[in-house]
């Protein structure tokens, strides 16, 4: 049964996280991480007030996604929509909404990080009009050198 209920966009609350990170568990394309904690996105919040976003369906979050920008450059991170609630133009609102923040905030463009094998992911973001860079390629490691070893994977 299709889903009725008015979906508003509100900013991500630290209060949303439970929710929101339930969200996020075990979406296929999203893969998690000590980024993704309670701490590491209150701080994440904090830093870019008001830029991320939750849909609500009558108090059940039913999409988020992450925004925020380095000064230079705005980003988008775990982009979610519950399966029940796709394909009615609400990944889209969410886009459009952080994209209209980040120009607000003089951020001039956006960048997105896509797993390789997100083949759903990528046919959504290109017909979004989003295009790979072909002359990049994101390069990566722990900012301790000590959280490295041989049984960390680093």
């Amino acid at each position: 049964m299709r889903a009725t209920k008015k979906v508003r966009l509100r900013a991500f609350l630290l209060r949303d996280f439970p929710e929101v990170h339930g969200l996020w568990t075990g979406m296929a394309g999203i893969g998690l991480n000590e980024s993704d904690t309670r701490p590491a996105i209150a701080a994440f919040l904090r830093r870019n007030r008001g830029l991320s976003l939750v849909a609500d369906a009558g108090g059940r979050l039913v999409g988020a996604v992450l925004c925020g920008h380095d000064g230079r450059r705005g980003y988008l991170h775990h982009l979610a929509v519950l399966p029940e609630w796709r394909r009615r133009g609400l990944g889209r609102q969410m886009v459009a909404a952080c994209l209209g923040r980040l120009a607000a905030a003089g951020i001039p463009k956006c960048n997105i990080f896509l797993f390789s094998d997100n083949e759903k992911g990528a046919v959504f973001w290109k017909r979004g009009g989003w295009r790979m860079r072909g002359d990049l390629k994101v390069l990566q490691r722990p900012t301790q050198s000590a959280a490295c070893g041989p049984d960390r994977g680093c």
